[in-house]
């Protein structure tokens, strides 16, 4: 109201300046009359107290929330009330999902060395797995369990040493000369490999799964492809006699 007024009192002010003696008031046609509108709303001291672009930014985005919120009350049975029960419905499941499935982890395109830069020997990653589980740290106890396991098979000459490997590598390099625990391996393998880069959580009983794995493979004998050719040797020959 204030800025109409004030163009009125401007449009006022010139009629009343261009009437002079017995001249006949002067006429503004339409569009010369809407663009000297335009140009007078257009100066600096009718916008002092506009509000900012954040603030109008803002204005529109609540107003938008607003209008979307009211139509999805209208849509929902039970209005307001029920669009609320919805809302609270959908943030109960998903902290289901994020308390049972824990937080995502993204999954590395290949599977990391089972070691890192510094080289310990077995005795070491065992005492470092024995302090872990004596602390109730099971990740990181079955996790230096079995970087044990794959560094006493190189220590015996039955794996090479290669820093680069990973445990599925060292379980299936490994089967091959301990065939008897070739299962057993593999699924050491993997449980290290879900609670490394997996995101999932190791218990006791699986940190002692592995570390008697690790005490039966210093008891196994393995078996040296020398013996497997000799052995197939004798069977076939024994079959072609």
């Amino acid at each position: 109201m204030a800025l109409a007024g004030g163009v009125l009192t401007t449009a006022s002010a010139v009629l009343s300046l261009s009437r002079s003696g017995d001249e006949p008031p002067v006429t503004i046609p339409r569009d010369p009359a809407r663009e000297a509108a335009r140009r007078e709303l257009a100066k600096r001291m009718y916008h002092e107290n506009d509000p900012g672009l954040l603030q109008r930014a803002l204005d529109a985005f609540w107003n938008w929330l607003d209008r979307l919120l009211n139509t999805a009350a209208a849509a929902t049975p039970g209005g307001t009330i029920g669009l609320l029960v919805v809302i609270l419905a959908v943030v109960a499941v998903l902290a289901a999902l994020w308390w049972r499935l824990g937080t995502p982890h993204r999954q590395a395109a290949s599977a990391p060395a089972l070691f890192d830069d510094r080289p310990r020997s077995a005795a070491e990653h065992r005492a470092a797995a024995e302090a872990h589980a004596a602390q109730g740290h099971w990740n990181q106890a079955l996790q230096e369990r079995m970087r044990a396991i794959v560094r006493s098979l190189e220590e015996r000459a039955l794996l090479d040493v290669r820093p680069g490997r990973t445990a599925d590598e060292a379980a299936a390099e490994a089967g091959r000369a301990l065939p008897s625990q070739t299962d057993r391996l593999r699924t050491a393998a993997r449980e290290f490999d879900d609670v490394t880069y997996g995101g999932r959580r190791a218990s006791e009983e699986s940190y002692h799964r592995i570390a008697e794995l690790d005490r039966d493979l210093e008891r196994s004998k393995p078996v040296l492809a020398s013996s497997t050719n000799s052995a197939a040797h004798t069977t076939h020959k024994g079959a072609a006699e």
